[in-house]
């Protein structure tokens, strides 16, 4: 979840709920030097991708409630956030974190995926729906999943 927390922080440092995306470039690149601003921008085409960012009226809007998410102290974005990621590997990691073991959730993502006929990422959403975990990046990829 690094990618929701890097696209959380500029909003929470702001105090705001829409930003420029130079503000928002600026923030990650030069404030925080977490990145470089070629990699502030790839962040913001990767949060419009996985659905946590929009554009509205020329600024970008955070697509998730930003004052839900904690910056951990020393928190450095790895080049991992980098990386495609299927909407599987989202849902599993968000299972992990609220303490399901990773057997389990690949599990349970493959058996929903055999009783429902359906594609492994709509498996796995339905799966984080089911524990109660809103998992917008993995939604947009079995979207994707379908139009292909």
């Amino acid at each position: 979840m690094s990618l929701r927390i890097a696209v959380a922080a500029p909003f929470k440092r702001a105090g705001r709920e829409q930003l420029s995306e130079q503000s928002f470039v600026v923030d990650l690149a030069v404030e925080r030097n977490w990145v470089s601003p070629d990699q502030a921008k790839r962040l913001v085409e990767l949060g419009r991708k996985r659905g946590l960012l929009e554009t509205a009226e020329d600024d970008l809007v955070a697509m998730f409630d930003v004052t839900s998410v904690t910056v951990p102290d020393g928190f450095m974005p790895d080049e991992s956030l980098f990386q495609e990621r299927s909407p599987v590997e989202i849902v599993i990691d968000a299972l992990v974190e609220v303490g399901t073991d990773r057997r389990a959730a690949v599990a349970s993502i493959n058996t929903l995926q055999q009783e429902l006929s359906v594609t492994a990422g709509t498996a796995a959403v339905l799966r984080a729906r089911q524990v109660g975990r809103d998992v917008p990046e993995a939604v947009t990829g079995a979207k994707a999943e379908l139009r292909s």
